[in-house]
């Protein structure tokens, strides 16, 4: 089992709408994913066309077993029409009661101690993360094998960036006393990127200036997004053939790249 988290300590960069999609891509093509909400917001849950609840915490703060948590997705929500979906995708819900984790729980393992337990039932483990760091992040970092990083090609959301690999090597030292392996760094996605925006085109210069092959094939902004998320079905779904879709399966060709390293 590989565990993946999605992270950029600033909203509105495209986080919950990749993870959503990188998860419901690898179960169409026969992986069994988990997707856990960790956003209190719940985007993640509902996108999915589940309803917010406190799953994570009930899971981490009550004890819940993982089969009253976990909810079974529907390949009518996210699979390419007319083909199979050859894997499953499960949801861990998230409400505001998601907030409340951080001063509820006192091990800074207990989300590795967890979802250890679904090691030999999924193969991939994927945490949606909320902007705001908070004492949960510290605990999914222990459970962590890579990071993905999403993007806007803009400043503060570079900022965002930044911020969240200082924290990622705060969170190494950590994982080295418990004799706990690097966290590795899968790649960083440019969202939402505007071709004709010259801000947008030097700004992605500068990032692969400074982080190289670690940055991914971008991911246009499209209209097909809103589209989709209004109909509530995701891109495969909605629109298998558009430009949207061959921008997803590029970034999910990274990912199953990397996980059968």
């Amino acid at each position: 089992m590989k565990t993946i988290t999605l992270v950029n300590e600033k909203g509105g960069v495209g986080k919950t709408t990749l993870a959503v999609h990188i998860a419901a891509g690898l179960a169409i093509r026969g992986y069994k994913v988990v997707l856990a909400d960790a956003d209190p917001q719940g985007h993640a849950t509902v996108s999915l066309g589940a309803k917010k609840e406190p799953g994570l915490y009930d899971l981490l703060v009550r004890g819940a077993p993982f089969r009253d948590v976990l909810r079974p997705v529907s390949p009518d929500r996210f699979g390419v029409p007319g083909y199979p979906v050859k894997g499953q995708l499960y949801i861990v819900p998230s409400n505001v009661e998601t907030r409340s984790i951080p001063i509820q729980i006192s091990d800074a393992f207990a989300v590795v101690d967890r979802f250890r337990e679904l090691q030999d039932l999924v193969d991939v483990v994927i945490f949606d993360t909320s902007p705001t760091p908070s004492l949960l992040h510290g605990s999914i970092y222990l459970a962590t094998d890579s990071i993905i990083y999403p993007t806007k090609c803009e400043f503060l959301s570079f900022d965002g960036l930044v911020e969240s690999f200082t924290h990622r090597e705060m969170m190494q030292q950590t994982r080295e006393r418990w004799g706990l392996s690097e966290i590795g760094v899968m790649g960083i996605v440019p969202t939402m990127f505007r071709a004709s925006t010259l801000v947008h085109q030097e700004n992605l210069n500068k990032l692969r200036a400074k982080y190289g092959d670690l940055v991914w094939p971008e991911m246009y902004m499209r209209t097909v997004w809103p589209e989709a998320s209004t109909v509530g079905q995701l891109v495969f779904r909605f629109a298998p053939q558009s430009g949207a879709a061959r921008d997803l399966w590029n970034i999910i060709d990274r990912v199953e790249s990397e996980l059968n390293r």
